[in-house]
């Protein structure tokens, strides 16, 4: 049994609060967010559902509308960025390069784009935006395997993800350069995490019986878990994203769950602005993450500017609704980048509510076998 296509707002929901638990964790810094609700695997999980409902109707329609969509907001991000670098004083001498081979990565990022220290807060996100070009690029092969061998597709990114973590030498990753190596680590820590989506958009997850499902969710939480704390990351952080085996073993588990519930979400519609804020996190969900960090990083003098330092217990709190502030701003004037990309009319804040489509229930889904 496939699921019906349509919007699935239960999915939007899931996105909006990953996108919001991105921007608190860059602000606070607060490592228990990274078990709490782990943001980063969740939207892979999303994207590879919503990737396969399209590889269904057309591969190569596929690929190219989801690329379409990513890379605009991109050159926005890079219109800004790579002059205030240049202006900054960035030189061909420095450790990340900008030579012209390498700037290629901000139109077509195969992998990192280069960028200078003083602009990581701008650079530092677009691994994200990496990894999900490489997945979407791989995903007509990923759904063959899938169609097949369902299980083994889950299991190779894990297994390829264990080589690079355990082996001495990293496997001979290397070899490859460090862009190309994260490259393969981002995949593999995430690519388990998309095809859980696969399995998803498809009905396996509705499929199986719910004790083996949670019982092996479970334990790939707690295997990931039990990795964070008894392998902590080189400077002692217990922080999931520091630690690759222990995010892809508990991103999955925590992903499989989520993607499993998929409760009824008509209560939502009856809750205007909230329907309507879960609209917007979704139609601005690029540009929101490509320009979170630097309003977080511009929130910090704007903010003594303001003197917000003289709110005492509620300071950070106040430096936190500077950079949301600040946030809106591209969010406003760039975000209908976003509308055009998608090929839809271009909006300040869209907030046009899509009805939720129907739900298959549980017993529906099951007797599907």
């Amino acid at each position: 049994m496939t699921l019906p296509a349509g919007r699935d707002r239960y999915l939007d929901v899931l996105r909006a609060v990953a996108i919001v638990r991105v921007v608190v964790f860059h602000m606070f810094s607060i490592a228990w967010l990274s078990y709490a609700f782990p943001a980063m695997g969740v939207m892979f999980a999303l994207g590879g559902s919503l990737m396969a409902a399209s590889l269904q109707r057309s591969a190569v329609r596929a690929v190219t509308s989801r690329v379409r969509r990513l890379l605009p907001a991109l050159w926005v991000l890079a219109a800004f960025v790579v002059p205030a670098m240049l202006w900054h004083g960035w030189t061909a001498d420095d450790p990340n390069g900008r030579d012209l081979h390498m700037l290629v990565l901000w139109l077509v990022p195969l992998a990192d784009p280069p960028g200078s220290a003083w602009a990581e807060s701008a650079t530092v996100v677009l691994w994200y935006l990496v990894t999900y070009l490489w997945l979407v690029l791989l995903s007509p092969l990923a759904w063959r395997l899938f169609r097949r061998l369902p299980l083994v597709s889950v299991a190779v990114p894990l297994v390829v993800l264990a080589i690079t973590q355990l082996v001495p030498g990293h496997a001979g990753l290397d070899l490859l350069g460090w862009r190309a190596s994260a490259v393969v680590v981002d995949l593999a820590t995430f690519g388990a995490c998309w095809m859980a989506g696969f399995a998803h958009r498809t009905g396996a997850l509705q499929r199986m019986h719910l004790a083996p499902l949670v019982l092996l969710a479970g334990g790939c939480i707690a295997a990931g878990a039990g990795w964070a704390l008894t392998h902590p990351a080189e400077e002692g952080s217990g922080n999931l994203n520091d630690i690759p085996l222990a995010q892809g073993l508990y991103s999955l588990g925590f992903a499989v769950l989520l993607l499993r519930a998929a409760p009824a979400m008509r209560w939502l519609r009856q809750r205007r602005f909230l329907d309507g804020a879960v609209s917007v996190l979704n139609a601005r969900a690029v540009t929101i993450y490509l320009w979170h960090n630097i309003a977080i990083a511009l929130c910090f003098p704007v903010g003594d500017l303001l003197h917000v330092w003289q709110l005492g217990a509620w300071t950070q709190l106040g430096y936190f609704g500077v950079a949301l502030v600040l946030l809106c701003v591209p969010v406003l004037a760039l975000g209908p980048v976003e509308d055009l990309a998608a090929r839809r009319r271009p909006a300040l804040l869209p907030t046009q509510r899509s009805a939720p489509r129907h739900r298959v229930p549980a017993h529906s889904a099951v007797a599907g076998r």
